[in-house]
């Protein structure tokens, strides 16, 4: 790659976006271009540059609801989409052997019971679990569970949260085909070099075949190689492996052996975790492990002996380094997916965080690019990787687990500041800290924290002023109400093989 150092050039000096080359395909790089094409398709030229001799990590399968939102701006119909991707319904998360051995709780895309301005619900179940007079935190929302009885429908005024399982090669192949009917070009071809012209910003690339192709802006989403942001551009990249051990992952298919469920199963291990994520046609499985605990070849024996169902696809490894890139726009180009950052999938986040990307491109998309565009994409992008970061860290310091030499580790792991704030205010009051526009709100806060053992000492007096008789009917209307609700939809696979039968991607 060939590099030049230079001085920012001035704002008003720089040329018009007119063309846009996204490097790289997968699920980033046609969530690009369906994003800008959909947009910008009538004024922009965009140009898709993949090779097939380049595989793709090809595990991004499990979704949490923002996805939902994505292909309703884009004009997706839900039904076309489930039926190429084989997809499922998820519901939530269910964290299995990560408070100990043994241990399940199911992180939901809900939200419990009903909040007061001044307080949410959980400080009058708090009080009511006080006084015997209130059940499980669990049976205060719909969708929480509605996972538990495998149950799923649509609600009127979208009454439930839900997301995707969903074959991750065939999402890709949807939104080609999506992208291309809105004018994008699809080039095969192997990037062998990146030109950066005088001012140093990205003027080219270069392909296997000798062919150039030339861009005003470029996307980023060539994976962990990241050939522009990094390799090209020389962005740097913060490590965050002293809070996230896990640096390998193993990724196979199986046969189904039974219905799916409407959650991911996140599966706590020896030295890592395992995830379970069930399609219509097979299963999506891996694991996710610290090499400085666990040899590769122990890893894929404890990985392979617990599968379920015929292996469809030899296991295929995955190597990476958890953390950010130091900027994800630099100059002419924006890194998203893989080559921006990398949060292991414990939450699911990771199409997430590729779509957050696209979301903020397209609306601070620019005519020029300017350097006030750039510092606010980087910091709103910034704040949204931390916030993931710090919930994933939270699932494991709040483990009680000691019993492999990796979880003993995890024990003494110092956490970010901001993390610890959280886990404080909600220890000692029973309040959560929420920013406005977060990514997980006060809910899932509450949800993880209780259900890996975090029990609040105190709850708000605004729970002290409702009667005893009133608080008594007010949870138990609640849990009624979300019992019921839940009760009367139909058993997950019913739903779906009446809305999204199979279909041949």
């Amino acid at each position: 790659m060939r590099t030049t150092n230079v001085q920012e050039s001035d704002d008003s000096q720089r040329r018009p976006v007119r063309r846009v080359v996204i490097a790289g395909g997968g699920t980033a790089g046609w969530m690009a271009a369906a994003g800008i094409s959909k947009m910008f398709g009538k004024v922009v030229e965009v140009t898709l540059v993949e090779s097939e001799e380049i595989g793709t990590v090809g595990v991004g399968e499990a979704t949490i609801p923002t996805l939902v939102t994505f292909h309703r701006l884009l004009e997706i119909g839900e039904q076309e989409f489930m039926s190429a991707v084989q997809g499922t319904i998820k519901l939530g998360i269910s964290f299995e052997n990560w408070l100990d051995v043994g241990h399940r709780y199911i992180h939901s895309f809900g939200v419990n019971g009903k909040d007061h301005w001044s307080a949410g619900f959980q400080h009058f179940w708090l009080r009511g679990r006080a006084e015997g007079m209130a059940s499980g935190y669990e049976d205060y929302c719909v969708e929480l569970q509605a996972a538990l009885q495998d149950r799923f429908g649509h609600l009127p005024r979208n009454g439930i949260n839900y997301a995707y399982h969903m074959d991750a090669s065939h999402y890709a192949r949807f939104l080609r085909r999506f992208s291309e009917a809105n004018g994008v070009k699809r080039v095969e071809g192997k990037i062998v070099e990146v030109d950066v012209d005088a001012d140093g910003d990205i003027a080219s690339l270069r392909l296997a075949d000798g062919a150039t192709i030339e861009g005003d802006f470029f996307v980023d989403c060539t994976g962990f190689r990241a050939l522009l942001i990094g390799k090209a551009l020389n962005v740097g990249y913060e490590d965050w492996s002293h809070w996230l051990f896990n640096d390998s992952a193993l990724a196979t298919q199986t046969t189904a052996v039974r219905d799916a469920v409407p959650y991911t199963r996140a599966i706590a291990g020896t030295a890592g975790w395992q995830w379970r994520i069930p399609l219509q046609h097979r299963v999506g499985n891996g694991i996710v492990y610290s090499s400085r605990y666990i040899a590769d070849d122990e890893a894929r024996h404890e990985f392979l002996s617990s599968l379920e169902g015929e292996v469809i696809k030899d296991p295929w490894p995955i190597r990476f380094r958890p953390g950010q890139r130091m900027k994800c726009w630099h100059r002419n180009c924006v890194a998203l997916g893989l080559a921006g950052s990398f949060i292991e999938p414990l939450e699911s986040t990771t199409i997430h965080l590729i779509q957050r990307g696209i979301m903020h491109l397209l609306q601070l998309f620019p005519q020029v690019v300017t350097r006030a565009a750039i510092d606010q994409y980087n910091a709103q992008l910034a704040s949204e990787l931390v916030h993931v970061r710090d919930f994933v860290v939270m699932h494991y310091h709040l483990t009680h687990r000691r019993d492999t030499p990796y979880w003993r580790a995890i024990g003494h792991m110092d956490i970010p500041d901001t993390l610890r704030h959280r886990i404080d205010l909600f220890r000692e009051t029973g309040s959560v800290f929420h920013v406005p526009g977060e990514l997980f709100g006060a809910n899932s806060w509450i949800q993880v924290m209780m259900g890996q053992g975090v029990m609040p000492h105190r709850y708000h007096p605004t729970a002290d002023a409702m009667s005893e008789d009133g608080l008594k009917r007010f949870l138990d209307d609640i849990r009624s109400n979300v019992l019921s609700t839940a009760g009367k939809l139909p058993p997950h696979m019913d739903y779906m093989r009446s809305y999204a039968p199979a279909a041949k991607p």
